[in-house]
């Protein structure tokens, strides 16, 4: 049955950051220096407080504090967190995913889901301007949390479809490498683009439900193909049922992109 894997298509991409295009920007802004700040003799103004502008509509709020050490180095932690709702933007990835099964859509509106990211990272400025201006390499390591409420997931018993409903938590840890560049407009705003970056690690977790009625052993085995069958990119499902009890268990590869555009206010 396919309906679980597009559902599961419908959640991946309402959970992928949206990548941004931005024209260039007269560099003379970026070129201000200030009088005072933590620069010392460079008067440049060296932490940076950032929004993900994109994030928002994602139900996502997403932030970055940024401290530039050196020219050419600086230090950032981000963290974002999404509070458990329903999805964004349902009925648009509905109709993208051609989901025409009611109770699928039905099923989608119920479901909820909550995550929470921490990333640490260090920037490498390229640019002759440093101090957190201009095209920067960033690796990174993040921590991440996801949270899930109401996953259905559904199998054939005979002529009928029944569903059994999964929550619980998923952890990942990995690492990875971000390109990006930051402008500085005026003398204390700030536009920095995640271009793109990447990153790959592990994951554990647990999402669990409670059959009802129980189960017959025809049931428990298409429901353990279905949990399976699950396709979602660089992760492994492995299931446990049985009569009162079903398991999508998560002990593997985990990986991921970041993209976005911040706006934020230099001090």
């Amino acid at each position: 049955m396919q309906i679980v894997k597009q559902f599961f298509t419908i959640a991946c991409l309402c959970s992928l950051a949206i990548g941004v295009h931005a024209q260039s920007l007269d560099e003379k802004a970026g070129s201000n220096k200030t009088s005072t700040g933590d620069g010392g003799k460079t008067g440049e103004k060296m932490n940076i407080i950032k929004v993900n502008l994109f994030a928002l509509p994602l139900k996502n709020y997403s932030f970055q504090y940024e401290r530039v050490v050196t020219k050419h180095i600086s230090l950032a932690l981000g963290v974002r967190t999404m509070p458990s709702s329903t999805l964004p933007f349902q009925s648009t990835f509905v109709n993208i995913a051609n989901v025409t099964d009611q109770q699928t859509i039905d099923n989608l509106a119920k479901f909820k889901t909550g995550n929470l990211a921490i990333t640490p990272e260090i920037r490498f400025y390229l640019s002759k301007k440093g101090y957190g201006r201009g095209f920067y390499i960033a690796p990174y390591y993040r921590f991440a949390k996801f949270s899930s409420e109401e996953l259905p997931v559904e199998f054939t018993s005979g002529n009928t479809t029944k569903t059994v409903r999964l929550k619980g938590d998923i952890t990942a840890n990995s690492g990875g490498l971000m390109f990006g560049v930051n402008w500085k407009i005026g003398k204390a705003v700030s536009l920095d683009w995640w271009i793109l970056g990447a990153h790959y690690g592990s994951s554990k977790g647990t999402l669990s439900g409670t059959p009802s009625p129980a189960l017959t052993q025809q049931e428990q085995d298409e429901l353990r193909n279905e949990i399976e069958s699950i396709d979602i990119p660089l992760t492994k499902i492995k299931a446990e049922v049985t009569a009162n009890s079903a398991k999508a268990i998560f002990d593997g590869p985990w990986g991921g992109i970041r993209s976005g555009l911040t706006l934020g206010i230099r001090f």
